[in-house]
């Protein structure tokens, strides 16, 4: 049994693994009492976001991250659904 990855492999484990790091720094940033932590934290979080568009776009380039695309009936509920909870809040 041939268990190589494939470069579509690789970089399916890459965007996952960029996707779980965004979760850890957004968790340190939101529980860390520290200022000067959370802005270290945050430039880290701005960087991954940066890699992870960059393996998306080339998954996308590549055809193997195809993304539908919403047509305008989509959005107008996502908006409205978005302003109803907001004023639920309110």
């Amino acid at each position: 049994m041939n268990s190589k990855m494939t470069e579509k492999d690789i970089m399916d484990d890459l965007l996952l693994s960029e996707k779980h790091g965004t979760e850890a720094y957004t968790t340190g940033i939101t529980e860390s009492s520290c200022p000067n932590l959370r802005q270290v934290l945050n430039k880290c979080e701005q960087n991954i976001f940066k890699s992870q568009e960059n393996i998306f776009n080339a998954m996308n380039q590549r055809g193997w991250y195809k993304i539908k695309k919403a047509d305008s009936q989509e959005v107008q509920n996502a908006k409205n659904e978005y302003n109803q909870i907001q004023n639920e809040l309110s």
